[in-house]
């Protein structure tokens, strides 16, 4: 689904990935984990065609992402950006229905499909309730609810999402990530997650890139990268590693001042 080959990410002066040679497979889960500023969102915005690489190149579903004509493309891959602003007085359920465009072909309005499509996915999202409301009056975990509702909406086999968990409630957390690995597991989508909560990662996750922010990457299966001695050298910061019940869960240890 995403071949780079030596792709390499700047941002003034620095470099943040360095010649990245990677590849993820349909079906996978994976995570990118790194701290501020180490390019996580750099990248994503990359792999979806939203920026220029600085070096290398990267292919989608088999094709040179600038081969892509946009709405093709735009049935290839889903993007949740980490912020969003809302200039228009729209509805939830109008939200969700604009993902469905790239399959109107010379259809201005939409159908009955995709009222269905958006319908599927605002009720995933437990935001039923909020398909009248404008978008401007939600929450904000609401509003990011409400966005990933029109990502499954636009119904693509790549789904890239920067931070899904942000602004959302322990609850839908656990929720959204648990839906994003059932995509994987039960209906061969591909997710590429940026986050966080590193034992959520762990527990979805069948794949992850870590980011150093100097350049330096490295990726793998889950098992393999997300250990507490390479996620505190990435991260900066102590980490240890609990096993209880089957799951992995990752504590950041306090430093002495």
């Amino acid at each position: 689904m995403i071949l780079t080959r030596q792709l390499t990410l700047r941002a003034g002066g620095r470099v943040l990935v360095r010649d990245l040679d990677w590849q993820v497979g349909a079906g996978e889960c994976w995570s990118i984990i790194g701290r501020n500023g180490a390019g996580k969102s750099t990248l994503m915005r990359t792999l979806a065609g939203l920026r220029d690489a600085d070096g290398g190149s990267v292919d989608v579903g088999g094709r040179r992402l600038a081969d892509w004509p946009p709405e093709a493309l735009a049935r290839q891959r889903a993007y949740l950006a980490q912020a969003r602003q809302d200039a228009f007085a729209y509805s939830a359920l109008e939200t969700v229905l604009s993902a469905r465009h790239p399959y109107h072909a010379n259809r201005y309005w939409e159908g009955s499909d995709d009222h269905q499509a958006a319908r599927t996915a605002l009720e995933a999202m437990e935001v039923t309730h909020l398909a009248a409301r404008d978008v401007r009056t939600l929450s904000g975990g609401e509003r990011q609810r409400v966005a990933i509702a029109a990502l499954l909406a636009q119904d693509t086999p790549l789904l890239l999402l920067d931070e899904p968990a942000n602004a959302l409630d322990l609850a839908h957390q656990v929720g959204v990530m648990s839906l994003l690995a059932r995509l994987c597991r039960e209906r061969g989508k591909t997710v590429v997650a940026i986050g966080h909560d590193l034992t959520l990662a762990a527990g979805i996750s069948t794949h992850a890139l870590l980011l150093d922010g100097d350049g330096g990457w490295r990726a793998g299966p889950a098992r393999d990268t997300l250990r507490a001695d390479l996620l505190s050298a990435c991260l900066g910061h102590p980490i240890e590693l609990i096993e209880h019940g089957g799951r992995r869960i990752f504590i950041p240890l306090e430093v002495s001042p």
